[in-house]
């Protein structure tokens, strides 16, 4: 009788222009693929974000002489959310980690996840108590997460970042989704199923800086907050509503001054005009409101 099959485990890599730091990753994650060894099978994946250095070439050597690595190559850059997305849906494992190929996470870690996961939680991800960057840079990711996590449909675990680990469910509940402009963590959390975090201190980046520039991340934080809240399409609603009472009690002040003084104080036609106007302001705001509910159900 054969032996029972090992389960696999997925390390998904997104990359991009990383040549110092991706064979630094694979060595140090040798040591957690022996740890895993008497009971999981591994894999590494490497997502290549069209990079301009030698990263794929790198990484081709690798899958070249290492059968557990594999590795796929964009035709152009699709952004790092869709590099991730892509990872998920090319890795075979019954779980799949995702690291950074800076080495800023430990990969020591990944033992911990796995634990969790053994223990019935479907998403581990980690949490950062502390990151070695620059206070306005730090200042502004918790504002993000706060902000993300207030407007949310659904909790979002603040400091969390894409070190996680997910189990096979909630990758193929992933790849039901078809999203333009995914942004992982939320989707992650919108999904549900059991989660918990595990807190630790990021390290500095030791090679190369950051791809993620000002700009960058903020398009990074509309799309978190657009991708997990309806609310500014319902601040739309609530500001057409309070600008419509607003234009009533306008149309009643000049309603009631024209009836009492006519033309006394006003030229011909003065209070007609504005009240024509707040009316159409009025009308205006509250059917944009009305049009923001709509279009919130329907992306919902």
């Amino acid at each position: 009788m054969s032996p029972q099959a090992k389960q696999l485990i997925s390390i998904v890599v997104p990359v991009l222009n990383e040549e110092n730091n991706i064979v630094a990753l694979y060595n140090a994650l040798q040591p957690i693929f022996e740890a895993l060894s008497p009971r999981y099978d591994c894999e590494l994946i490497f997502t290549d974000n069209h990079s301009t250095d030698r990263t794929f070439e790198l990484a081709a050597e690798l899958a070249e002489h290492d059968p557990r690595v594999r590795v796929f190559r964009f035709s152009r850059n699709f952004g790092f959310q869709r590099s991730i997305l892509t990872g998920y849906q090319k890795a075979r494992g019954h779980a799949l980690v995702q690291i950074d190929c800076d080495l800023q996470d430990p990969p020591s870690m990944i033992l911990d996840f796995v634990k969790k996961w053994e223990e019935g939680y479907q998403v581990v991800y980690g949490i950062r108590r502390k990151r070695k960057e620059g206070f306005i840079i730090t200042a502004l990711r918790g504002i993000f997460y706060y902000v993300v996590d207030l407007l949310s449909e659904f909790p979002l675990p603040r400091q969390a970042g894409d070190f996680r680990l997910i189990a096979r469910p909630v990758v193929e509940e992933l790849k039901r989704m078809e999203e333009p402009f995914p942004y992982i963590r939320g989707m992650i959390a919108g999904i549900g199923f059991n989660q918990i975090g595990i807190p630790y201190d990021r390290q500095e980046r030791k090679h190369d800086s950051s791809k993620f520039n000002f700009t960058k991340l903020l398009a990074l934080a509309i799309d978190g907050i657009l991708n997990t809240s309806v609310m500014p399409l319902r601040m739309a609603t609530y500001t057409g509503m309070f600008v419509s009472l607003l234009t009533s009690f306008g149309i009643l002040f000049y309603l009631i001054a024209a009836l009492a003084y006519g033309r006394e104080k006003w030229p011909s036609g003065f209070a007609t005009i504005i009240i024509c106007v707040l009316v159409s302001l009025g009308v205006n705001a509250l059917f944009l409101g009305i049009i923001g509910e709509y279009l919130g159900r329907v992306y919902l």
